[in-house]
């Protein structure tokens, strides 16, 4: 067998892989998964199991992964239900399935023992997180949602688990000033194709991880060849890079440049990308929920 499988999307290894690719892999084993939750507020997956090495993205609370082994030393090796992603993950980030009433809308909500916002907080869940609510109560005129495990967020952070926002660009906005993390998927830090997925992720439009991914595969291609044709929720790429058009010339991007979210002009963005290793712009692509991944 001569075919290459993308690490990052598909459990293989020349060990061990998902049952699903008997017969089109070559590996050792081939085994079943199991499907674990995540209850850490987030979780980074890692190409290896070290803590040393860079991570590739991060899991968030209330999301599913197909784990398909566990070594003694605590890593799990399995693929996010979300967005396909494989990776080495903390097994003490996982626990039962619970199936997901609503998510968090807000950028990030804290996470209390009980419902009050005296209490000393459990953590900060992201925007995208997943929980299970099991009820609601007031305490001095705030409404509390319950969690399946008896902890409370504020309920009007959260929002069905099926609920779509109609400005999903509105919201990628929203991430403005937040710090730029290689690999980060969360409103605490991030980078810039999980700024498109989470804000797109919001508009009911699923699509892959890595800007790689989204340039290949989310929407439908467009001409870029008059950036000052594009419109609101187009994505420009470049190699590595992707940013969102806000309105006339106007860029928004997770980036290294000022290490936050941020807007920039686009005709200036352009030029000062073209004169670094990341060079001309590439592609353009235009995002619609009929055009999801």
């Amino acid at each position: 067998m001569s075919q290459i499988f993308d690490r990052r999307r598909h459990p293989v290894r020349a060990d061990l892989a998902a049952i699903d690719y008997e017969g089109r892999a070559d590996a050792a084993r081939f085994v079943e998964g199991e499907v674990f939750q995540v209850t850490a507020a987030r979780l980074a997956l890692r190409p290896e199991p070290r803590l040393d090495r860079s991570i590739d993205t991060e899991a968030l609370c209330g999301e599913w992964v197909t784990v398909y082994e566990q070594t003694p030393e605590g890593w799990a090796w399995g693929q996010l239900d979300t967005d396909g992603y494989v990776g080495w993950l903390s097994s003490d980030g996982l626990g039962p399935v619970k199936a997901a009433t609503h998510r968090v809308r807000a950028l990030r909500t804290y996470r209390y023992p009980g419902p009050d916002l005296k209490f000393p907080p459990l953590g900060l869940l992201s925007m995208g997180s997943r929980v299970t609510v099991t009820g609601e109560t007031v305490t001095r005129g705030l409404t509390y949602a319950i969690l399946s495990d008896g902890s409370a967020v504020v309920a009007k952070h959260l929002v069905p688990a099926e609920h779509c926002t109609e400005d999903w660009v509105a919201v990628a906005e929203e991430f403005l000033g937040t710090p730029y993390l290689w690999g980060g998927r969360s409103s605490l830090g991030l980078d810039c194709s999980a700024l498109i997925q989470l804000a797109a992720q919001t508009g009911g439009i699923d699509i892959p991880r890595d800007s790689d991914m989204q340039e290949a595969e989310a929407g439908e291609e467009i001409s870029h060849d008059d950036p000052s044709s594009l419109h609101r929720g187009d994505l420009l790429f470049w190699k590595g890079h992707v940013g969102v058009i806000t309105g006339p010339n106007t860029l928004l991007h997770a980036n290294g440049h000022t290490m936050t979210v941020a807007y920039e002009r686009l005709d200036q963005a352009i030029a000062r990308i073209a004169a670094t290793e990341w060079g001309e712009v590439t592609k353009a692509r235009r995002l619609s929920r009929d055009k999801a991944d």
